[in-house]
């Protein structure tokens, strides 16, 4: 059962996990108890696998078998994939092709109470994640209040072309709540982004001197990202920060020099947000937390916006 669940995303499609669940009752169901039955089924199934949240589930028609107390049915994914199972007539068992029987026969009121359980512990988790990550930030650059109720923290690419769009969302979300929002960058450079490491270095060693240099730069960055090579980010880096009235030489040795210890500590640092976020949850670009909690991708602003409300107190 497990072994099938972590298959999903494979054969449905990435595209696909964008979709707003829609658990429909049994396409066949002739009976409002057949039809109460598959809704069971279904809301047991979200429960114990959370990723079939985002994808629509349709229970087909349950139909006797040859075995004593077990059904037979079939369930489909998306409109695409068909998968069989057999069920006890109690709900107690479930089967797929492999693996033990999951209960399905927990009621509203069970059901409820387990998902309050989980909120309730990831609440817990992202109050921990928080407090750790807000550490990890104390005197980084930044855009928006310092004092802000809401702390944002993207954990970003120069070289991806995602984290280019997540920029642009949070200007969007920085332009509309105002002092309300506090924004971070760290830095997590993926191995086969060639210039992704020597930008977020070279950044990372101009915001040592003046935050708004490094601001310059993950701006250009972002805003020239297709002109930007490995050969030719140092040098284009220089250019963006012609008029940031930092000592150049101070950050040609940190961001050039690989022999000096100013660049062996800022590849550090840069290794540091990286080892942060993977421990957190981060294994691709963009990453984000939301005072502490997690949302992954490059997600429209309207994603953050229930995210931000919460951490406002309101709602």
């Amino acid at each position: 059962m497990q072994k099938f669940f972590k298959t999903l995303p494979a054969f449905v499609g990435a595209a696909l996990l964008a979709q707003v669940v829609a658990f429909a009752p049994a396409a066949l169901a002739a009976t409002p108890e057949e039809d109460a039955r598959a809704s069971q089924i279904l809301a047991n199934l979200q429960l114990a696998f959370p990723q079939l949240e985002k994808l629509t589930v349709v229970v087909n028609e349950i139909t006797d078998t040859d075995f004593d107390g077990l059904q037979q049915g079939t369930f489909t994914v998306n409109g695409q994939q068909t998968q069989t199972f057999l069920i006890s007539k109690d709900n107690t068992k479930f089967y797929m092709i492999s693996g033990n029987p999951l209960d399905v026969s927990r009621g509203k009121e069970e059901i409820m109470a387990e998902v309050a359980k989980r909120e309730e512990a990831e609440a817990q988790a992202a109050a921990v994640r928080n407090e750790e990550l807000a550490a990890a930030i104390e005197g980084l650059p930044f855009r928006g209040n310092a004092d802000a109720p809401v702390t944002i923290i993207e954990f970003s690419d120069f070289q991806c072309p995602y984290c280019s769009r997540g920029a642009d969302t949070m200007e969007e979300i920085l332009e509309k709540h105002g002092d309300s929002v506090k924004f971070v960058f760290k830095h997590f450079p993926l191995g086969f982004h060639k210039w992704a490491k020597p930008a977020a270095i070279a950044s990372h060693c101009a915001g040592l001197q003046k935050s708004d240099a490094f601001w310059t730069l993950h701006d250009k960055y972002f805003e020239k990202q297709k002109e930007l090579t490995e050969g030719n980010i140092v040098a284009k880096s220089k250019e963006f920060l012609a008029d940031s009235g930092i000592e150049m030489a101070k950050w040609s040795t940190c961001a050039e020099d690989s022999d000096s210890d100013a660049y062996k500590a800022a590849s550090a640092a840069v290794d540091a947000d990286m080892a942060l976020g993977s421990k957190h949850g981060v294994s691709g670009t963009p990453g984000f937390f939301v005072n502490g909690q997690f949302l992954n991708g490059a997600q429209p602003a309207s994603a953050f916006e229930p995210l931000i409300a919460k951490a406002k107190g309101e709602s």
